[in-house]
């Protein structure tokens, strides 16, 4: 009777395991919990909060003129930096060498850069 209880209840635990196991993985990310956090730009995940890689590939960026800020690009002025975002952003460049990117503005073609000189002018 004692091996029958110990039989049932070994097949019992064995089920349950089997059962939660995708879910305490799926949970903790299949680390044992807790140890997810450093694995996950190899899982596809979040990338960390801090600023690590991009201090990192802007040290080790080869450029001998101007390294571009926000693209990493090297080019030989400032305000010919590109637009991280060319499909959503526009470019202007302004009078003093520099430029900058803001979201497309609207349905003219243009309005963004219009709508900068206007606020340059202090009409906006």
């Amino acid at each position: 009777m004692r091996l029958l209880t110990t039989l049932i209840s070994t097949l019992l635990l064995s089920t349950a395991s089997a059962q939660f196991q995708g879910f305490f993985e799926q949970m903790f990310g299949g680390q044992g919990g807790g140890h997810a956090h450093g694995n996950q730009q190899q899982q596809g995940q979040n990338a960390p909060s801090d600023s690590a890689w991009y201090r990192q590939n802007y040290e080790g960026a080869p450029c001998t003129n101007y390294l571009c800020p926000g693209t990493l690009a090297c080019v030989h002025f400032p305000h010919h930096c590109p637009c991280a975002f060319p499909d959503q952003e526009d470019k202007v460049e302004l009078g003093d060498g520099s430029m900058l990117c803001a979201s497309k503005g609207g349905f003219a073609v243009g309005e963004m850069g219009r709508k900068v000189e206007l606020a340059r002018k202090g009409l906006l």
